[in-house]
């Protein structure tokens, strides 16, 4: 007797249901809406911010030499960048790699958010423009590769689907183990500890009727994370744990979070605090709201990111009070126009307080893509619309661009909680319909959003599918 096939499971449990509906409008305000607690502090021993990140910086320093290479427009003409054999032997020979160097840097850039890929242009994210001055953007590019170790370094091709999605489930339950021990751990007890957890996974999800399950084993719940294939009618023999935990610990050296030693494994300083944040689900990045006025509309938009919204606007009047409207208009357009979606976002909420002088300038961004959700929902909250409608003005592509930029918004400041409470606002009623559409509207965040989200999710079903839509968007499978 076998499962529930997966797709009915997911049908059945995918309903967006995790807080009350709230609209796009309230949304998009979720990055400046957060909890005030103070912050727990690190584990003793934990190196500080400005140590975590040259750490991270060594980690990624080829990909953030293919990254700047890649963004200075120097990949071949007509060729997407770093795909083609032009492309790559033409960066190993400029950088002094091999072009499997180089194409691992590419791979990785791409997972940390260095670089944002439009057709065959490549653009720097704000994480490789802040790389040498903003420690933060360092570890959060850092840990977006973390969390996306098992599409940096991929499975062997002959494991099966269905084994490998377990594994990468009980991946965490084996770093917490790494973590509070505070030290080595012998492989063996790391492999004690996946079989254990893979027996736990295969139980919560047979949905065999108790009086039966005594005669019928569980089927195996096939991979999410993988292409379609064939469901399996038994479970995945255990023989196969012990080469895929070696494969998810060489994963796990590879990007930095950990070291391997003569049979025993050891959280690097950068994976230690990397998982101890994942258990305490704080925010590291952190931001004074002090002095903004005579900041530049970057700066002072930053400065207002933790302030709730009433105080930010009473910052946003005062800087607009100390320089001439048209260029706090152009420079505010200007920060929005670059690849922060969280000062995408307030951007445009400094903009409310400007009114009526910036219609003309807003009116014409509605003509740039990046720019024309937030355009839109502006003018039709200039011209009355009740904000909490406004979303209704966006087409549902458009709706669910600005879902994915948000989220990205959410993904580089906010905690994972935000994340989930923010997938309650997609226009789409299921996460498969949210999944097909945000793998078809080509927002450059795509694959980052999608992995944060499948870390933060509870429930594994669904983190599945998302972590399968994140390595078909990755991949450019269908």
């Amino acid at each position: 007797m076998t499962s529930r096939k997966p797709d009915e499971q997911l049908a059945r449990n995918s309903r967006l249901r995790l807080v009350r509906p709230r609209s796009l409008a309230t949304a998009r305000r979720a990055v400046t809406t957060r909890r005030t607690r103070p912050a727990p502090r690190p584990p003793e021993g934990t190196p500080a911010p400005a140590e975590l990140a040259r750490q991270a910086r060594a980690v990624l320093a080829d990909a953030v030499r293919v990254a700047r290479w890649a963004a200075a427009g120097h990949a071949a003409a007509g060729t997407a960048p770093l795909t083609g054999r032009a492309s790559l032997e033409q960066a190993a020979a400029a950088l002094e790699l091999t072009t499997l160097q180089v194409r691992a840097g590419w791979d990785r850039a791409r997972l940390a958010g260095l670089v944002e890929v439009h057709g065959h242009t490549v653009r720097p994210g704000w994480r490789l423009r802040a790389w040498d001055r903003d420690d933060m953007a360092v570890l959060r590019g850092w840990v977006a590769l973390f969390d996306a170790w098992s599409l940096a370094h991929p499975a062997p091709g002959a494991a099966a689907p269905a084994a490998v999605a377990e594994v990468v489930e009980a991946v965490p339950q084996v770093l917490s183990l790494l973590q509070l021990s505070a030290g080595p751990v012998a492989v063996p007890a790391l492999l004690d500890l996946l079989q254990q957890r893979v027996a736990e996974l295969r139980e919560e999800r047979c949905e065999v009727p108790l009086a039966r399950s005594e005669t019928a084993p569980c089927a195996a719940v096939p991979d999410a994370t993988a292409p379609d294939t064939a469901v399996p009618d038994a479970t995945v023999p255990d023989a196969t744990l012990p080469s895929l935990l070696d494969w998810a610990m060489e994963g796990l050296r590879a990007v930095g979070a950990l070291t391997l030693d003569q049979g025993q494994a050891t959280l690097t300083p950068l994976g230690n605090w990397a998982v101890w944040v994942k258990l305490e689900q704080i925010c590291v990045a952190a931001q004074s709201p002090a002095g903004n006025i005579e900041q530049s509309a970057e700066d002072m938009l930053r400065g207002c990111a933790r302030l709730t919204p009433g105080p930010a606007r009473n910052e946003y009047r005062a800087w607009l009070a100390a320089r001439p409207v048209s260029s706090a208009v152009a420079e505010l357009l200007a920060v929005a126009r670059g690849e922060d979606a969280l000062l995408r976002g307030l951007a445009f909420e400094a903009l409310r307080a400007v009114g009526a002088p910036a219609e003309p300038d807003v009116r014409a961004a509605a003509d740039e893509s990046s720019l024309r959700p937030y355009a839109l929902l502006w003018l039709a909250e200039y011209e009355g619309v009740d904000p909490d409608d406004a979303a209704d003005v966006l087409t549902r592509e458009e709706a669910t661009w600005l879902w994915v930029d948000t989220a990205a918004a959410v993904t580089d400041h906010g905690e994972p909680q935000l994340l989930l409470r923010h997938l309650d606002s997609a226009v789409q009623n299921t996460v498969p319909a949210l999944l097909e559409e945000v793998r078809a509207g080509g927002h450059p965040r795509t694959v980052q959003v999608l992995v944060a989200l499948a870390a933060a999710h509870p429930d594994p079903a669904l983190a599945k599918a998302v972590r399968r839509a994140a390595f078909q968007v990755h991949t450019g499978g269908a």
